[in-house]
């Protein structure tokens, strides 16, 4: 068992801090909005609410849920008393339709090797494929048929093993997707993106994944899905329609 932060309470996020409390893991969440404002829904959930500074100290995994310009309001000293060997995941994704024009990912910075450079720790990309309900409600035991696959970006081999052991036991078949400059593989516009594929599927996917189309095809697919009268339930269908090439 293993202690976890979480920064962010969004729905990536509170879904896997539930999740993980349930399996057993004593998981810390904090927010912008202190310790306060999450009370009601760490109780709910069984989790500790605690202030930013907090949720770094002695957790074993860091998960960063929030959006992506939220990144650069961080303290820059945040991690400064965490463990060395801490594994930092990044949930985020870039739109700039919300989060303005970053320049740095405009010219070819991938999303987490951008988050990393600000954390000034290595990060691993994983659980920004994937919408909450699947994540919530569509895991299944290993082995199963058709279990939904989740890749994840990184340059350390045995932290990504570690997530990927922790992916697992989540109810999902985790996909070593490369180093952290690979990761733009999973950003929105790539065919992985929402879409719930099996190992194979995504590990195919993955290698077709065409860089030059990822901005046209993520801003297309967020009008789509924002259009939608019940995103949340059509969005995966909307994006596999778009990727239908695929």
């Amino acid at each position: 068992m293993k202690t976890i932060g979480i920064i962010g309470a969004g729905q990536i996020g509170s879904t896997l801090a539930k999740k993980l409390s349930a399996l057993g893991h004593t998981v810390k969440m904090a927010n912008s909005r202190g310790a306060d404002s999450l009370k009601m829904l760490a109780e709910d959930i069984a989790v500790t609410a605690v202030d930013l500074r907090e949720v770094v100290t002695n957790v074993d995994v860091l998960i960063v849920s929030i959006p992506q310009k939220s990144i650069e309001n961080l303290p820059s000293d945040l991690l400064a008393g965490s463990k060395e060997n801490l594994i930092i995941v990044d949930t985020g994704n870039y739109y700039p339709l919300r989060d303005g024009t970053i320049a740095e990912l405009e010219g070819g910075t991938t999303e987490s090797q951008w988050v990393a450079e600000h954390l000034q720790r290595p990060v691993l990309k994983a659980f920004n494929n994937i919408i909450a309900s699947s994540l919530a409600d569509n895991g299944k035991i290993t082995g199963q048929a058709d279990r939904i696959a989740l890749p994840v970006s990184g340059d350390n081999g045995d932290d990504k093993n570690e997530l990927i052991q922790l992916i697992d036991a989540l109810g999902f078949d985790g996909v070593d997707a490369g180093t952290l400059s690979e990761s733009w593989r999973q950003q929105p516009g790539s065919p992985v993106y929402c879409t719930d594929h099996s190992k194979q599927e995504l590990s195919d996917l993955l290698q077709k994944t065409d860089r030059s189309s990822l901005a046209a095809l993520r801003d297309q697919g967020m009008q789509l899905v924002m259009q939608a009268k019940e995103p949340n339930k059509e969005a995966r269908g909307i994006l596999r329609a778009l990727y239908n090439n695929f």
